[in-house]
């Protein structure tokens, strides 16, 4: 994910270079600085300026704050764990496969290519805790179910508003739509930062009035931006029989208004929610389906890892070409990948 970059300095570089390389040397991420020939100040580049309010305020932007769906997890699970601890409950029959000398389990899933199935389960369940564990019913108009319902023929319940929706009926809209339109489990991921970021961006929660039109929202926009072959609004018009396009068209606006046109989801932070959904998944039991390691998925792994391995180096020499041609380079910038 992280990467460094480095050349050559020119023979004509300035010595002030030289007095900063300890300190140059001695920090955790260098950046390219600029060098006043005046004063000697060392500018810091705008990426490292970053205040810490603004990592905890958007974690759908930046891979060092932590997932709102892991956090709003982790009160349910330490009730359990308590109520486990307090009831001297038995954790019941071992269905957890471990490796062994002769055997090696390994489940299909990996950040660039995860379980469909699994992950739209740990989907579900991370907006289900969002729903669960909300801070208030902020919403918007354009979001409300009751004001623009999915559906003409199931009349929306009075008590739409109240009743939190089971994690099995969120799983079951979900796959519904990805299943219909043929969509990708990274989508599903996709999906769910695009769905923080707009909680983050418009200050709303995401509750029984309008859980269904944000997930609608936030799948509509993630399909189209990561996969080849996008959905058309009118496909999900298909699969939502009674919606209309013009409500499509009008949702997906406000939805791209409230983001603030930010659709980009760096590497760094999709394989943070890889891992956290993975996380939640781990502490709610639900497990990734797990196989023996056979010969013939040895030989996948392998070759799957080989193009891999020339993708990445490919990627590698196309940045050294493109940071040597730079005119204005004169430092070394190295990041760490950060994968949780």
């Amino acid at each position: 994910m992280g990467g460094s970059v480095s050349c050559c300095f020119s023979p004509a570089e300035s010595p002030k270079i030289h007095r900063r390389q300890v300190e140059l040397d001695e920090c955790l991420i260098t950046t390219t600085e600029d060098v006043s020939e005046d004063t000697g100040t060392y500018l810091q580049h705008i990426s490292d300026r970053e205040l810490p309010d603004e990592l905890e305020a958007n974690p759908s932007d930046h891979p060092r704050a932590s997932t709102l769906f892991l956090n709003k997890s982790q009160t349910d699970v330490r009730e359990k764990r308590k109520s486990n601890y307090m009831n001297h409950v038995s954790p019941g029959p071992l269905t957890k496969k471990y490796s062994s000398c002769s055997t090696i389990f390994l489940d299909d899933s990996t950040v660039s290519q995860p379980n469909l199935k699994s992950t739209i389960k740990c989907v579900s369940l991370a907006i289900y805790y969002h729903i669960k564990n909300r801070d208030s019913n902020r919403s918007l108009d354009i979001f409300d179910e009751k004001k623009h319902p999915l559906s003409q023929r199931e009349k929306v319940p009075d008590d739409y508003s109240v009743v939190d929706p089971e994690h099995k009926l969120i799983y079951r809209f979900i796959r519904t739509l990805f299943s219909s339109a043929q969509l990708t489990a990274e989508c599903a991921i996709v999906t769910l930062v695009y769905l923080e970021r707009l909680l983050t961006y418009a200050e709303i929660d995401i509750c029984p009035c309008n859980w269904k039109r944000i997930v609608l929202g936030a799948v509509l926009l993630a399909s189209k931006v990561w996969d080849d072959q996008a959905v058309w609004n009118v496909d999900y018009c298909q699969i939502l029989k009674d919606i209309t396009v013009e409500d499509m068209n009008e949702m997906e606006r406000h939805f791209l208004e409230l983001l603030q046109f930010n659709i980009n989801v760096p590497a760094s932070v999709y394989a943070k929610y890889y891992f956290d959904l993975r996380s939640l998944a781990d502490d709610n039991n639900l497990n990734f389906p797990l196989e023996p390691l056979s010969n013939k998925r040895a030989k996948k792994l392998e070759a799957i890892s080989r193009l891999c391995e020339d993708k990445y180096k490919d990627m590698s020499k196309y940045l050294m070409r493109r940071s040597v041609s730079a005119d204005n380079l004169v430092g070394v910038r190295n990041s760490q990948a950060i994968l949780s």
